[in-house]
């Protein structure tokens, strides 16, 4: 509607422009016809008052302007050249339009704007016989009808113009209010929710199919805020399950980003690597890891991270790890690594791609360490008994074996001393593997699980039996087998047929490694610590003293091993090598420990101590004679040895 208003002003305008441009023009054409002969006689008076007459008789024109050629004005109504010049002394002129060429006699038209409106110039060439008087300037006044159409038309226009915006600025508050306002806030609303925001709520007051929408919106915001919350409880649950797995697990648990960060580290492996108190989430693996670790397991993890799909060939995992050590390489994917730092230890890590539920996109690599220096310190420990254990039997064996064969096959050729002779290695021999078979029971049945009930042991009464054992055997070497007991010593809490047997092997061997005119003390005596640690508690020492050959001092580590034994170095007196073992474990039974003093050449001391029955000590509280020993006991050799 504005435009066309606006279409209708112009072309009235132009209407108006065009008739005051053609009545202009013959105005001025009719005028300069009538007042060219005049200006050629140079009868100024009678041009000015024909000029006026036709000046006031009309109200069309708004002025009447004569020049001569250059534009200098002689004449002009509503003033003249004369009143010009006496009242302001100064000559006026007129700046006339470019005419085409001089013989120009039609008009020149243009307009310029006035306050009252456009007004339009005429200009029209005074020629006389062929020669140029001047010209001619009538301004003439726009149409008061026109104009005030023009204007009533504007005005209107302007109103309808208003009118309209004004409606459309109101109706665009009204749809504001009523419509894109509630729009707005479901848009919002759905933002909300759609980013996990399920407390969203819509509080405006519509009726309506946009009420329904509205209470629809938040009844939806509010299943999905309950819903929310159980899941948020499962998955807490689910989190804290695995967590406490997790973090449980005896191996080390590491989880790593496709950029090999720290995502989860258990508490397992930060003990592991010693990373208890620093923050190591986010950390690159390769600049935490040991050098070992780092060196071995660099290049796989790389390529795990390369391999970004979970159809990949398995075959592309072993190719990108021939630089690693084929004894270091168990399986794909896991490898054992020997450590030196932070302690020395042999580890078995293991390494497993995690991607997505789609098995599409790798997410990351999980790594488990698991410490195996224990099983491979018992395999080669199984290892080396089987093979002791082979070895011991292998010789009775053979040894039985040949002799009876010799005496199957020429047991007729052989004298009755050589038979008898015979016979006796053949049954020598067995005794020695019934020894062997038995002491590997003994210590296969120690090493066990069983459990041992302690109760009170009189150590005189097994140490006296001790003594009549052995009594005989001291007689043939020519030994002294003496005993130094306390009187009156207290019942210990010890286990009697395990403790005797102790006595046993360590009399044994004393009787064993001593030559002739040796002496061979079994001393038991009790004394009370001074160790806060234990709270004052009373123990039993009980030492076995000989003055054999003695341990050298390479050799004491090792003794309490199984089928070691000195003789293979000082002589070659048999025996199993699995006495002191046996002797070991028992002690451990009673939660003590065995210790010896020993010098080649003057003798050696063994000795342990045990706990009193009275004292009622848990299984848990043995006397610790390792922590009692500096500080309770002389252990100067003079008082263990002879």
């Amino acid at each position: 509607m504005s435009g066309l208003t606006f279409w209708a002003v112009n072309t009235i305008q132009k209407d108006a422009q065009l008739n005051d441009t053609r009545f202009g023009r013959d105005l001025g054409l009719l005028l300069a016809s009538n007042v060219v002969p005049l200006i050629a006689e140079d009868n100024l008076t009678e041009v000015a008052r024909f000029s006026s007459r036709f000046y006031q008789s009309t109200s069309s024109v708004r002025y009447m302007i004569y020049t001569d050629e250059t534009g200098n004005i002689f004449f002009g109504i509503p003033y003249s050249s004369a009143e010009v010049q006496n009242s302001l002394t100064i000559e006026r002129r007129l700046e006339l339009p470019d005419f085409p060429s001089d013989d120009h006699i039609l008009p020149l038209v243009r307009q310029h704007q006035s306050p009252n409106g456009e007004v339009t110039d005429v200009f029209v060439p005074l020629r006389h016989e062929g020669k140029n008087l001047g010209f001619l300037a009538i301004g003439i006044n726009p149409n008061a009808t026109v104009v005030n159409s023009s204007n009533l038309t504007r005005d209107v226009t302007i109103a309808v113009f208003v009118a309209i915006w004004a409606m459309v600025i109101l109706g665009a508050v009204f749809n504001a209010l009523t419509i894109t306002r509630p729009i707005k806030e479901l848009l919002v609303g759905v933002k909300n929710i759609a980013a996990g925001n399920f407390k969203q709520r819509i509080t405006l007051p519509f009726g309506g199919e946009l009420g329904e929408l509205i209470f629809s919106f938040n009844e939806m915001a509010k299943r999905l805020e309950r819903y929310e919350e159980q899941n948020i409880e499962e998955l807490t649950a689910e989190k804290a399950k695995l967590d406490t797995l997790v973090s449980t697990i005896v191996d080390g648990a590491i989880l790593l980003d496709t950029k090999l960060n720290l995502l989860l580290v258990n508490p397992t492996a930060r003990r592991m690597f010693v990373w208890e108190g620093k923050n190591v989430i986010g950390e690159n693996i390769l600049e935490l890891l040991p050098r070992e670790l780092t060196n071995q397991l660099q290049t796989p993890l790389e390529q795990m991270i390369q391999q970004k799909s979970a159809v990949s060939d398995e075959l592309e995992l072993d190719k990108t790890s021939e630089n690693t050590s084929l004894q270091q390489r168990i399986s794909p994917g896991e490898y054992r690594i020997n450590l030196s730092q932070p302690t020395p230890r042999i580890v078995r890590v293991l390494l497993t791609q995690v991607f997505d539920q789609h098995r599409e996109t790798l997410k990351g690599v999980a790594m488990t360490v698991q410490d195996i220096t224990r099983e491979v310190e018992l395999n080669e420990a199984k290892s080396q008994f089987i093979s002791n254990v082979s070895h011991e039997l292998r010789t009775p064996l053979f040894n039985i074996k040949s002799f009876i064969e010799t005496l199957s096959e020429y047991g007729e050729d052989l004298t009755e001393p050589e038979k008898k002779e015979f016979l006796q290695t053949a049954n020598h021999e067995t005794d020695r593997l019934t020894r062997l078979v038995n002491d590997v029971l003994d210590l296969s049945r120690l090493e066990s699980s069983k459990i041992y009930h302690l109760n009170g042991v009189d150590l005189s009464q097994l140490i006296e039996q001790t003594l009549r054992t052995y009594q005989l055997n001291a007689k043939d070497k020519e030994l002294v087998l003496n005993k130094e007991v306390e009187l009156n010593l207290p019942l210990v809490l010890g286990h009697y047929d395990l403790l005797l047997q102790v006595m046993t092997n360590l009399v044994g061997n004393a009787l064993k490694f001593t030559s002739s005119k040796g002496i061979i003390v079994i001393r038991a005596y009790h004394f009370k610590t001074k160790s806060k640690q234990f709270n004052d508690k009373s123990c039993v020492r009980v030492e076995i003293s000989d003055t054999g050959i003695g341990i050298a001092p390479e050799d004491q580590a090792a003794i309490f091993d199984r089928f070691f034994r000195v003789e293979n170095r000082v002589h070659t007196l048999e025996g199993t090598g699995l006495g002191l073992s046996i002797v070991k474990n028992i002690i451990d039974k009673h939660h003590s420990q065995i210790n010896l003093i020993s010098e080649v050449g003057i003798g050696t001391t063994f000795w342990f101590d045990l706990a009193l029955y009275e004292d009622n000590c848990s299984s848990s509280e043995g006397c610790n004679n390792e922590t009692i020993l500096p500080r309770t006991v002389d252990v100067h050799p003079n008082s263990l040895l002879f």
